[in-house]
Parts: structure tokens; sequence; C-alpha cells
């Protein structure tokens, strides 16, 4: 099996995920086009060497329908020649993306491909993809007492289950955004340069006052349908420790290690391992315990042995069940905040959070960084890379 080596990383800022954010004019073609142009550029590659460019997005109706990831090589001005396609595994479809396009490098069947992801939820809504369909049916309804929950259900679900309290999921959120608004100048180095993009993110909220985030209400409706098929719920789950609907892409460029030198390309991370797996699709966000162990367990490595963590914020429950069940040091955990302050922007999340761990490494010169995604339908991923100098 051949070494698998990251030669670039890059993303757009993110903007809100509503009709007046920052990104909101951008077709997300656009966008996704112009965060592959820009990793072909800072790899210094030809992108007609691209053997193929595999992408993720959730939302794959409206514009973001018939194979984006395609539109988004064309619209980049790459070779006809290049081909590509859209993934789709939630919230870790770019990262299920790196995943693929590592795999198939180690096994010979490509030399250097693009990973990348994007979803633009204010032109597509959240849910769109569904429309009015039913996306159960009645044989999983009957294994499971009905419908799958929304994620923030499962957060609930989470935090009372596992006996996490609002204080300890607030406190997180605070943190979230703190970080994030420190990260600043730090994250300018991961943006997309030029090309009309804004140059900074816009979700975190500096300076965010402690008892306006106690004062705050949860997030799910005291009149929620799920209360009386769950009466464990307490609503503990605020908006503050949630992550905000977002827009964004980001890109990874990865090649054979062989080929990189061939080319001469300039590795900045070698994949050591990658893992998925599942769990209960009702609490839905704790996949990321069997999907960190299995990640560890290939690398041949424990979790005391990582220096730098990225559990995605898909709610702050989530963090705090994995520190919880794998005695995690949250000192080393998304040291730069995550997607309760930066944002979610779904298919692109995963190949952002891989593009602010690559940083993170580099400015720390740290050795490991694991990342791992919990998903809808009870799914996660997770992988392990380890800098180079």
């Amino acid at each position: 099996m051949r070494d698998v080596v990251l030669c670039a990383a890059t993303r757009t800022a993110i903007g809100k995920g509503r009709p007046g954010g920052a990104l909101h004019g951008w077709h997300p073609v656009d966008l996704l086009s112009a965060v592959l142009e820009e990793a072909a550029h800072r790899a210094g590659l030809d992108p007609a060497r691209v053997d193929d460019v595999v992408g993720g997005c959730v939302s794959q109706a409206g514009e973001q329908a018939g194979n984006i990831t395609r539109h988004a090589v064309l619209a980049a001005g790459f070779p006809e020649q290049v081909p590509a396609t859209t993934v789709d595994r939630q919230c870790g479809s770019s990262l299920q993306a790196v995943a693929f396009v590592a795999q198939a490098i180690a096994a010979g069947s490509y030399d250097v491909a693009i990973a990348c992801g994007v979803e633009s939820m204010s032109r597509v809504p959240l849910g769109t993809s569904a429309g009015r369909t039913d996306p159960w049916g009645p044989a999983l309804r009957e294994r499971y007492g009905g419908d799958l929950v929304p994620p923030v259900v499962a957060a609930e679900l989470v935090a009372a289950r596992h006996d996490i309290s609002r204080e300890r999921m607030d406190a997180w959120g605070l943190r979230s955004h703190a970080r994030a608004s420190a990260a600043g100048e730090a994250f300018t180095r991961e943006l997309v340069s030029g090309r009309g993009l804004p140059d900074r993110d816009e979700c975190p909220v500096e300076g965010l006052d402690p008892e306006r985030l106690a004062s705050s209400g949860p997030v799910l409706g005291a009149d929620d349908p799920a209360l009386p098929r769950f009466p464990e719920i307490d609503r503990r789950v605020s908006a503050f420790a949630s992550p905000r609907l977002a827009d964004a892409a980001a890109a990874v460029v990865l090649a054979g290690a062989d080929t990189a030198e061939a080319l001469d390309l300039s590795p900045r991370a070698r994949v050591v391992a990658t893992a998925v797996a599942a769990a209960d699709p009702i609490e839905q966000l704790t996949a990321i315990v069997p999907a960190t162990e299995r990640a560890l367990e290939r690398a041949g490595l424990k979790l005391p042995d990582i220096d730098v963590v990225e559990v995605h914020e898909g709610f702050a429950a989530n963090v705090l069940y994995w520190a919880d069940a794998l005695d995690g040091d949250l000192e080393r955990v998304n040291l730069r905040g995550g997607g309760i302050a930066l944002g979610h922007p779904l298919g692109a999340s995963g190949a952002r959070v891989l593009t602010t761990l690559v940083h993170l490494l580099e400015d720390r010169g740290a050795r490991y960084g694991l990342q791992v995604m919990p998903q809808g339908g009870g799914l996660a991923n997770a992988i392990v890379i380890e800098r180079l100098p």
C-alpha cells in the first residue's frame, strides 16, 4: 500500500446560512470551483494531472443537484477530461471524500486527486433534498418506534441519557466562540484569497456575554412532537451549544508519496488511518466513539499520542460525550473553536475541519492529529494524520 500525503488544504470563509449571509450571493458551484482552483494553485499542481475529484454535499437538490462536483470542476476551468463525483455521508460527507480518495491512492487506482465539499444552506435549505417525501418507510418506523429524529432531538437525548448538563454544554459553546474569535488571524492562512470572497468567518460572536447565554431559551420547542415519545428530554440544549447553519466550501489535494515527489509537490501531512462507524440512529451522535477507537487502532496509536484533536461540534453534547466516554483531554480538542462558533456547512465541514487541523499541527509544530465527525443516521467517520516536516 502506498503512503498517501496531503499537499494542500484550503477553504472559503464561512458565511451565515441564511439570506443576507456573507456568501448568500454565491452560487454553490462557484463556491466549490473557487476552492478547487485555489487548492490546485497552492499545491503547484497542473489540474490536467488530477485523476478524480470527489466532493461532499448533503442537500443534492436545486442548485446543488446533478453532481455539483462535476459542475464545479468545469467551472474551475479544469480540463474536461478530469472526472468528478459527489457523495453524501451527511455531516461527514467531505471527510468521506477524503477517505475515498486516500483509499484509491493507497490501492494504486489514483495517483493524485482532490477531495472537497460544499454546502450553501442559505440557497438550498436543510431538508430540500427530502422535499415532501417520506425518507424512512414503514419497516424502519416499526424497528425504531417512529421516524428517525432531527439532530437537536438526538443532542437532547445524548445529554439526558449521559448526564451532560446545560451548564457544561453552554460553557463549551462559550469556549468555542472565544477560541474561534481569537483565531481570526490564524484562520487567514486557510482562506481562499481574492476572487471577491470575504476574508473572515461571519459566525463567531466576540465577547459573548455569559449572562446572555444563560438567559437564552432551549432550541427545542415546548410543543415539539418528540417530547411525548422521549419523556427523558428536559430541553437543556441551547442555541449557544448548537451549530449555526452556514455556507462554505473546502478542498484538499491528496497524492501518493511517490507521485508527490515525481511532480515536485510539497507534502504537508501523511494520512495515517481512516475509519467509519455506526451506532444508534436515534441518539445519532454517539458513533464518534467507535470511529475514534477504530482509527486509532488502525494507526497503531493511543489517544494520549494525539497532539491535536478536532471533534466536530455537531453539538456541544457530542463533544462532551466523546470526552467522557474516552477520557479525552479537552485541552487538546477544538483549539480554534468548532462548528458551534464557526458554523456547520454540512457537506463542506469535513474538509473544512481537516484544513484547520493541518494548519493547527503546523502552527504548533505537533505531530499527530485526529478528526472525527458525527453524522445523521447514527454514523461517524474519523481520520488520523501526521504532520510532515
